[in-house]
């Protein structure tokens, strides 16, 4: 049986849902779902697929809740299951390496970003999940989750150097979509300065 943390209440809805109460296991949903469910968006391609990811990553939750040690956060032990059940539902569907660049592959950067502080969290998820599929996996894991390249690799069957490659294009990506909406507002405000 798992080891529980010391909030007794976290402690008594963990008890109660290892005990299949049904009751515990939709308020421990309610409790934790909106947590993890930024987790789905950020690997999923639109709100559907979040929202499935979500309801199967919270079967593995509930199937493997008594494997939880209690070393860390629930919270944390979650978000990696989230995180694997987002890569597991798109390599059923034959999307995760399905736009994989060759190894040799090398794309230079620019290191100019200030442009992002401009930018809403919701933005720029927008942008990143506009992203083919296997550069916003590699992007999520290396940038967000912060998983190496190496461990990268291993998740996704890929080589080092193909995800060394798809994080380059991923950014890269980025950073001319962002520059590209910069300009259009810019165009924009000239456009509505000039009109008044």
């Amino acid at each position: 049986m798992a080891q529980i943390t010391n909030n007794s209440e976290v402690d008594t809805l963990l008890s109660r849902c290892l005990e299949n109460d049904r009751n515990a296991q939709f308020h421990f949903y309610e409790k934790y779902s909106k947590k993890v469910f930024g987790v789905c968006m950020r690997y999923a391609k639109n709100n559907t697929d979040a929202e499935d990811i979500l309801q199967e990553g919270f079967i593995k939750v509930f199937k493997y809740l008594k494997d939880y040690s209690g070393k860390g956060s629930i919270e944390g032990w979650m978000r990696r299951i989230m995180v694997t059940t987002a890569l597991n539902y798109y390599k059923k569907k034959n999307l995760l390496n399905k736009d994989v660049d060759p190894e040799n592959t090398r794309v230079s950067l620019s290191d100019d970003y200030e442009v992002l502080s401009q930018m809403t969290h919701q933005e720029l998820l927008v942008l990143v999940r506009q992203l083919p599929c296997g550069y916003q996996t590699v992007f999520n894991l290396n940038t967000i989750e912060g998983y190496s390249h190496k461990e990268i690799s291993s998740i996704m069957n890929i080589s080092v150097n193909t995800s060394k490659s798809q994080l380059s294009r991923a950014k890269n990506s980025l950073r001319k979509k962002i520059e590209s909406l910069f300009e259009v507002e810019e165009s924009q405000l000239s456009m509505a300065s000039l009109a008044s």
